[in-house]
């Protein structure tokens, strides 16, 4: 029994294992934003509001992080029932269809104090582009009234909708169109602890 509690305290210490810890999405506390230009003129923002995933921190060797997120494309918000209608349709994300999208990081990487870039697939009906996320966090661990371990982190990215397939536009009178084609995407993740 003595060995196997030595070999027990020794994998820990591997550096495989060594600050590496399991957090998951909580939806609660997390947004998942997207920012895009209308008629020329402004801006549209919307959300989607279900969403999972889960955080592999290691944070005695960063680049051994890894970041999984499924969203629900049936779930998005745009406030405006008739518009979130025709996002949800063939035209754009054509939910029947593509249910989900996903984010799978494949590297991450430092930054700077305080700051990462995760490099990830992002698929959206059925294709999958590289995007490039800039990320300030993750924040230090705090234990929240219930006695769970939270963190949190920001991120940003911005993708070109045509690249995958939400190709839908109209052309304007005066020029150019009524949907721009560059999204920005902004999370406000916070992670609880797994037990």
């Amino acid at each position: 029994m003595k060995r196997i509690r030595i070999a027990l305290a020794a994998l820990v210490l591997l550096p495989g294992f060594a600050g590496a810890a399991t957090y998951t999405i909580d939806p609660e506390h997390t947004s998942i934003q997207f920012k895009v230009r209308h008629m020329m003129a402004t801006n549209v923002v919307g959300a989607f509001q279900k969403f999972d995933g889960t955080v592999e921190l290691d944070d005695k060797d960063i680049s051994k992080s890894k970041v999984a997120i499924t969203i629900d494309t049936a779930s998005l918000n745009s406030y405006v029932a008739k518009r979130d209608e025709h996002l949800r349709s063939p035209d754009f994300f054509d939910v029947a269809k593509y249910p989900t999208m996903t984010f799978v990081s494949q590297n991450v990487v430092a930054d700077g104090a305080g700051k990462l870039k995760i490099t990830g697939d992002l698929t959206i009906r059925g294709i999958t582009k590289r995007v490039l996320l800039d990320v300030e966090g993750p924040s230090a661990e705090s234990k929240d009234p219930w006695g769970n371990l939270r963190r949190g982190a920001s991120a940003t990215t911005k993708i070109y909708r045509q690249d995958f397939g939400l190709n839908w536009n109209a052309a304007l009178e005066t020029g150019g169109f009524a949907v721009g084609d560059e999204v920005l995407i902004t999370l406000e993740v916070e992670m609880i602890k797994a037990k």
